[in-house]
């Protein structure tokens, strides 16, 4: 008699770190129906069948990103919260620069500028990812910090705009900023 060898059920949750990983690797330009099921190992009716629609699994799977990215950022900032925003900077901009944080800023970037092309559904997931990074940074603060919503939002700015100037060469004028801002990393 002969052993049957079944199939590992399919399900969203099971999908998800596959399409993810399509995504970080390919972006979003990549995210047609086709090449992500393929990347799943699966057809493009069983992810509809999954997901309901396309649209739903884009915003599946970058909550997912998301995710995983937010659960990076806290691994390398530690459970520790800084003690001065120089120091909050300083550790998140370590962790920004790590080459394992790369494919998320890329595709950060990718839908950032989606967002800024107006193409559909990319603001509104811009918007709700800033909103949890603001949220999680106001987090970061310090505790005795006078204005961590504030704080965080300047912040924000401030890692942003080293993070991006770095990636295209520019990293002293990046440092250079910084050490103009009172917040330079020390």
């Amino acid at each position: 008699m002969s052993k049957l060898i079944s199939k590992p059920q399919m399900s969203k949750e099971s999908l998800l770190p596959l399409l993810a990983q399509h995504i970080l690797e390919h972006g979003l330009g990549g995210a047609s129906l086709r090449p992500l099921a393929k990347a799943a190992g699966t057809s493009d009716r069983m992810l509809i069948y999954h997901f309901g629609n396309k649209e739903q699994l884009l915003t599946d799977v970058l909550e997912h990103i998301a995710g995983i990215y937010s659960a990076a950022l806290d691994a390398g900032v530690g459970d520790e919260r800084a003690v001065t925003r120089q120091q909050c900077v300083a550790r998140i901009l370590a962790q920004g620069r790590e080459p394992a944080m790369q494919p998320f800023m890329a595709l950060w970037w990718e839908i950032v500028a989606g967002a800024a092309r107006g193409i559909p559904g990319y603001r509104e997931a811009a918007e709700s990812m800033m909103a949890e990074l603001l949220g999680w940074l106001e987090t970061q603060m310090p505790a005795d910090d006078p204005d961590p919503v504030g704080g965080a939002r300047y912040l924000l700015t401030l890692i942003e705009g080293s993070l991006m100037l770095g990636v295209v060469g520019h990293a002293r004028t990046a440092r250079e900023g910084l050490l103009a801002s009172d917040l330079s990393p020390s």
